[in-house]
């Protein structure tokens, strides 16, 4: 069984699982279990609210983060997306993610495992950290925002993931990380157990991570 360490964070709910894919993502589409669900009106398990978003900012904001304009909560930037139907289908894997984060308002990681190197943890980055996040090289600065690590260094957390560790047409093995506060109770967990159950009607298997 996969474990992740976690440094020392009060306020951090952080529930992760790990996703197996029978075949490559780029040979599944995404089932009409998740797609009916691009919508902020669609009826659905979670719905997020002013409250829960600014539960996340005040998690992110405790090691010194700033959550605000590019930086804030990714959750924040689905939602703004699909009021303005610019968001498009990437893959079974991310659309998954992104359709549980939207309606539950709890911002989520999703990692190729086979682009990663364990150990993993999570923890506060130090000062100047930072990687490039998407395709065209832009960076984003990660002082004192909560990551998730591997043996390189952070690789995602709850405003933008690493390009290293985003999934392929070839992923076959995710990990999923969502990220919560304490002061929302037992939500990480019920969203995690939601969003797996998304995953598994649409055929993949999915498997507890320990994380302590």
């Amino acid at each position: 069984m996969l474990t992740i360490s976690l440094d020392p964070y009060p306020l951090l709910d952080v529930v992760c699982f790990l996703t197996e894919f029978p075949q490559s993502l780029s040979l599944m589409s995404s089932p009409e279990s998740i797609a009916r669900l691009w919508s902020a009106e669609a009826t659905a398990p979670w719905q997020s609210s002013d409250e829960i978003r600014e539960s996340i900012r005040a998690l992110l904001r405790w090691g010194g983060f700033k959550p605000t304009g590019r930086s804030k909560p990714a959750s924040e930037y689905l939602l703004k997306a699909i009021r303005e139907n610019l968001y498009q289908s990437i893959n079974l894997a991310v659309d998954a993610c992104n359709v549980v984060s939207l309606h539950s308002g709890l911002p989520i990681s999703v990692v190729d495992l086979d682009r990663a190197s364990p150990p993993f943890k999570v923890a506060i980055a130090a000062p100047g950290s930072n990687y490039v996040f998407n395709t065209s090289g832009q960076t984003i600065d990660l002082g004192g925002l909560v990551c998730l690590c591997d043996a390189e260094g952070p690789c995602a957390n709850a405003v933008k993931d690493a390009q290293r560790t985003k999934t392929t047409p070839e992923t076959r093995r995710t990990l999923s990380v969502v990220w919560s506060t304490r002061a929302l109770g037992e939500r990480a967990a019920g969203v995690a157990a939601w969003y797996r159950t998304l995953l598994e009607s649409a055929g993949a298997t999915t498997h507890d991570v320990t994380c302590s």
